[in-house]
């Protein structure tokens, strides 16, 4: 394994003091399926006080030391290294009320969240596997240490994090395994918010993403209801030849892996299941459905609390991405200035991802590719928006205009530019201006 010089140094020193010191967690996984670790976490036999003595010499940062952990700065690279423990009674299905030191790895390894992720190694013994990790990490499959309710009862994020890893690593979640987080699905609810976001955010961008929400749609149902419901939802209409959720798991897949491009696809159709309706010919219809999951998604974001950059991207992208824009340089002006360069061509990209999730005997994607190309070229070269209009207000008020009349010429002005009645010229427009001014009058 290709391990950081750091780390090797790090538990080079614990073992001469005396201790056991094995790298320990994600890092191994990663190495054991040949990608680059992000960082490395170390455990270790000696006690926070031991560590403080062998590591006296760097700068450390107590990090959490009451529950053995310290973190060391070696070469700039921080390491955390933990003291092996015996965790005490979860009260709140998060936090350990206690933990007792143990010098026994096989203590430490037990009280770890999935297979996969308890296995210890460093470069004089190998690999340390007391519970088949490696087998399943082979195999591509997610099985929790031990009885996996009593994992899921101790700290319910594990419940996420297994379809976290389900959606970035392409693995199935064993069968005992998944039974349990269906039935301890509730306990998120004892969860910090934040922390859910985050695993969700990290879920959204796995490349199994469609998998891993088809397979847990009924835990994620404890976030998100209406997953539940959009399950075997016929839509009853020739544009779509998969159920809601599917339809919602294909949308996300095939949209770029950009956190606020993906959230949006979740929730853009949870509001379906509010508005159907079926015609006399026997044609579902969701009227109003863009409104209604905009609502959906507003409560999701402000619940979850995410940021408000996320929030406003994510309820307007939703509440907007059925509508049309035809292929007209003027309509694509005026969608550039009321929405913003930026979110419209991020509606562009979620409409695709939309159409790509239909029926592909019906769609046609090059409406959008040509809306994408004049969107850019506009943005590129003509003016959109009163920042890009060649006058201002100081310009207006050199010439007599005083209070509103500026603001309200100034619109005007615009919008004959963008509906290229007028040349954004100074000139042009000065004289234009003028014209408005004595007609007014």
């Amino acid at each position: 394994m290709l391990i950081s010089e750091n780390a090797t140094y790090a538990i080079s020193l614990l073992n001469k003091a005396g201790y056991e010191a094995y790298l320990v967690g994600g890092c191994v996984r990663d190495m054991l399926m040949n990608i680059p670790p992000h960082d490395y976490d170390i455990t270790t036999s000696a006690l926070p006080s031991e560590m403080k003595e062998v590591f006296k010499d760097f700068r450390t940062i107590e990090t959490g030391l009451k529950h053995g952990t310290l973190t060391v700065i070696i070469n700039n690279e921080s390491l955390e290294i933990t003291t092996y423990r015996i965790d005490g009674e979860y009260k709140d299905n998060r936090h350990p009320e206690s933990v007792t030191f143990s010098r026994s790895l096989k203590d430490d390894l037990l009280r770890r969240d999935f297979t996969i992720n308890a296995i210890a190694y460093n470069e004089k013994i190998g690999t340390i596997d007391l519970f088949d990790g490696e087998n399943d990490i082979k195999n591509k499959i997610i099985r929790a240490v031990g009885n996996p309710e009593k994992r899921f009862n101790e700290d319910a994020l594990r419940i996420l994090r297994a379809i976290r890893f389900s959606s970035t690593l392409g693995f199935e979640i064993e069968n005992e395994t998944k039974k349990a987080m269906i039935k301890c699905a509730p306990l998120l609810h004892n969860i910090a918010k934040e922390r859910i976001s985050v695993e969700i955010e990290k879920f959204l961008l796995g490349k199994n993403v469609k998998n891993a929400l088809l397979e847990n749609y009924e835990v994620l149902s404890e976030l998100i209801c209406e997953l539940k419901k959009m399950y075997k939802f016929d839509q009853k209409n020739k544009w779509h030849i998969y159920d809601i959720l599917e339809h919602t798991a294909v949308a996300i897949e095939s949209a770029p892996k950009i956190p606020h491009l993906r959230l949006a696809m979740l929730l853009h159709d949870t509001g379906k299941v509010h508005t159907f309706s079926i015609d006399e010919n026997g044609v579902g219809h969701f009227y109003g459905h863009g409104e209604k999951s905009a609502e959906i998604a507003r409560e999701y974001l402000n619940r979850y609390k995410y940021d408000n950059f996320t929030k406003d991207e994510v309820y307007n992208l939703v509440k907007l991405h059925d509508l049309y824009t035809e292929e007209d340089r003027v309509l694509v002006k005026k969608r550039l200035n009321r929405i913003g360069k930026e979110r419209f061509l991020d509606l562009l990209k979620i409409q695709r991802a939309d159409n790509m999730a239909q029926n592909p005997a019906l769609v046609n994607l090059s409406h959008i590719d040509e809306l994408e190309r004049l969107s850019l070229e506009i943005s590129n070269e003509q003016c959109f928006s009163l920042s890009s209009l060649k006058i201002n207000g100081t310009d207006l008020i050199f010439v007599g205009f005083r209070g509103r009349e500026i603001g309200n010429t100034l619109n005007i002005l615009l919008n004959e530019v963008i509906e290229e009645k007028l040349q954004n010229d100074k000139q042009a427009l000065i004289k234009r201006a003028i014209e408005i001014k004595n007609d007014c009058n």
